[in-house]
């Protein structure tokens, strides 16, 4: 396959994944801002979304003050913002477009569609009517694209490429959702506990239930744990569980299965480095990661994912220079 078209390929599936996961943090904030909370506490929540995309300056310069209406503006619908679902869906679709040959006719029709009603939906103004609808509306677009990927799409490298960019743009995501949440309450949550009162137990329950829900994880931990929910088991399901579809270790475990159908002569390192990784957390322990720390062990991870994204576009993406 030519590397450009791989790379159209990956990137397709990336900004795809992106734009949804952009949509879960903000419609988890904003479910999140609903609740009787102080106003620090509001503005601290929406500080995080931007810190997680490492977009904390580029805001501060061009809107000030932190509120949530300007946020929504700024993540939502600002072409300027590359991390926006308007810029995601925009580079999605454009992707696509180049590789349109290459994609069944059903899998350019989605992302072709999901656009122009985004479009629609931004002259509309739906995301200041209903914002939850609309967020509810973008991951349903993006979980319609990788179902329609599955399942029309010839199993050969260019659905690999695809599901390479699903799966490691979500591993990135995920970490940085953790890194951030986490960071931000660890002294609260995992420090002493005793003598909370009830509205801290109850405020606790919302805090945790809505991390879980980010990642469509609160009937899953309900399943998986039977118990309350508990910060260091919200860590594990999103660490190490593989049976957790968004998961650490379930991505790792599908970018190693689509990166060996791809593998090349030039690709072994790359390779290692990923199944390295895959390997740390599937004999991971939770116990052991906290006690080391969590925020060195999810800021290591993205330094690791980062690498391993330069390796695959080594390797596959950029034509090899003589």
């Amino acid at each position: 396959m030519l590397s450009r078209t791989a790379d159209h390929l990956y990137w397709m599936a990336r900004y795809m994944e992106r734009a949804e996961n952009t949509a879960r943090m903000l419609d988890v904030n904003y479910q999140t801002s609903l609740l009787p909370q102080s106003a620090d506490a509001a503005e601290n929540g929406w500080k995080g979304l931007l810190s997680i995309s490492e977009l904390t300056d580029d805001y501060t310069s061009r809107y000030g003050a932190v509120t949530d209406r300007k946020i929504m503006d700024y993540m939502v619908g600002d072409e300027r913002n590359p991390s926006s679902i308007y810029s995601c869906l925009m580079a999605a679709r454009e992707n696509a477009r180049a590789v349109r040959g290459t994609l069944t006719t059903e899998v350019w029709e989605t992302q072709n569609q999901t656009w122009l009603e985004f479009q629609r939906m931004l002259r509309n103004k739906s995301f200041q009517k209903d914002p939850g609808e609309s967020f509810e509306w973008v991951k349903f677009r993006s979980h319609l694209s990788r179902g329609v990927t599955v399942g029309t799409m010839l199993q050969d490298e260019a659905f690999h490429f695809l599901r390479i960019g699903s799966f490691l743009e979500r591993a990135d995501n995920t970490a940085r959702m953790l890194d951030v949440k986490f960071h931000a309450v660890e002294s609260e949550f995992f420090g002493t506990t005793n003598g909370q009162n009830g509205k801290d137990q109850e405020f606790d329950f919302y805090h945790w239930s809505a991390i879980l829900r980010s990642v469509s994880g609160f009937e899953v931990y309900r399943k998986a744990y039977r118990n309350v929910i508990r910060p260091e088991k919200v860590a594990e399901l999103l660490i190490l569980r593989a049976d957790m579809p968004r998961s650490l270790a379930a991505c790792m475990d599908e970018v190693v299965s689509n990166l060996h159908h791809v593998a090349n002569e030039q690709s072994g390192e790359t390779l290692r480095r990923a199944g390295r990784l895959q390997a740390d957390l599937k004999f991971g322990r939770i116990d052991e990661i906290l006690a080391t720390g969590l925020h060195a062990f999810l800021t290591q991870f993205l330094d690791r994912v980062g690498t391993l994204g330069i390796g695959i576009s080594r390797d596959f993406l950029v034509p090899v220079a003589a």
